[in-house]
């Protein structure tokens, strides 16, 4: 039997939105569904997000937003996945995301927005994306 590897999740915070409760909980829930998640906590910027999703191999990258920053920010990460030749990596966004932004965000390159979900409407999304190797 091959064991395949976990797949490998970052989430992070961008900008100035110092509120991250969500997205520790999502962290820890996608933990206990199986994922290997690398949490990155706040205040970060696009360019950081990229680097550290470069660096730890990661198959998506999660972003949680509270602040409003979603349309100016998500682009900004988008285009340094294509620099760095990440544009085949999942980009999922959550937050408090307004319905009317939703059809944009998806798209800027967007895989999947999560506005104002459940935390297990994104666990089971992301085991559909990668139905053998969540480790579940």
């Amino acid at each position: 039997m091959v064991l395949k590897r976990k797949v490998k999740i970052l989430i992070a915070k961008l900008g100035l939105d110092g509120h991250d409760r969500g997205a520790k909980v999502l962290s820890a829930l996608l933990k206990d569904a199986g994922f290997e998640v690398i949490y990155l906590g706040l205040y970060n910027t696009p360019e950081m997000v990229v680097q550290s999703a470069l660096q730890e191999d990661v198959d998506v990258i999660g972003i949680s937003f509270l602040s409003g920053e979603h349309l100016t920010l998500t682009p900004k990460v988008r285009k340094r996945m294509e620099e760095k030749g990440l544009g085949h990596i999942l980009l999922i966004v959550g937050g408090i995301i307004p319905k009317e932004d939703i059809a944009t965000l998806k798209k800027m390159g967007v895989a999947e927005v999560f506005a104002g979900s459940l935390a297990q409407e994104a666990i089971d999304y992301l085991k559909r994306q990668f139905p053998d190797e969540s480790g579940s």
